[in-house]
């Protein structure tokens, strides 16, 4: 059976520290760390993620390199009269993930445009980067195509800040229908906020 260069390409990040992946990243982490939070970039950096998550090669698309911090959230230390490992300060983690985090900023960047979906594409000990597919709803090419004009419908702005994303909707607990996501539909604040 041959194989497309699309699996040499995913087999390939799938586990980049056995993979050529390794070394190029080591360079580009360089470079992309002296860069701003935010970068448009030409082309994908992961071809192969990025189109099986809708990404077309037209006008009307923009593709995004985002950098986040890693880590749980910055919490002060309480002063209050308890014992250090009672103060609740260590493991405080956000309610979203620095993927959803990522979508918003770049949502925020581009207020024309709408977070079609976004993929890792590399991390160090203070950041994690991933790159964050956008479509402009109102372009002609974007509309005359069938599979991405529904980006342009008004019930689908703001995709990125309501969770509406693959990333959002795990991370609101849609992941899947059926056993354990009883509490999540028909929206995360039904059922008393039990949902999370």
């Amino acid at each position: 059976m041959v194989k497309s260069m699309y699996a040499y390409v995913r087999d390939a990040w799938a586990r980049p520290e056995k993979s050529y992946v390794k070394e190029l990243l080591w360079n580009r982490m360089q470079e992309w760390r002296r860069e701003g939070s935010v970068t448009r970039i030409e082309r994908p950096t992961r071809i192969d993620r990025a189109r099986s998550l809708g990404y077309k090669a037209k006008q009307g698309i923009v593709v995004a390199r985002v950098q986040v911090r890693r880590g749980g959230r910055r919490v002060s230390r309480y002063v209050r009269a308890r014992r250090s490992a009672r103060m609740g300060k260590n493991r405080s983690t956000p309610g979203k993930s620095i993927q959803r985090i990522a979508e918003e900023r770049a949502s925020s960047r581009y207020p024309n445009m709408e977070v079609l979906n976004s993929y890792w594409v590399g991390q160090d000990g203070k950041l994690k980067y991933y790159e964050v597919i956008l479509v402009d709803g109102h372009h002609p090419v974007i509309q005359s195509d069938a599979n991405l004009a529904w980006v342009g419908n008004p019930t689908h702005r703001g995709r990125a800040e309501r969770g509406k994303t693959a990333a959002g909707r795990r991370g609101r607990g849609m992941r899947t229908r059926g056993r354990g996501t009883e509490k999540t539909r028909p929206s995360i604040r039904s059922h008393a906020n039990q949902g999370k």
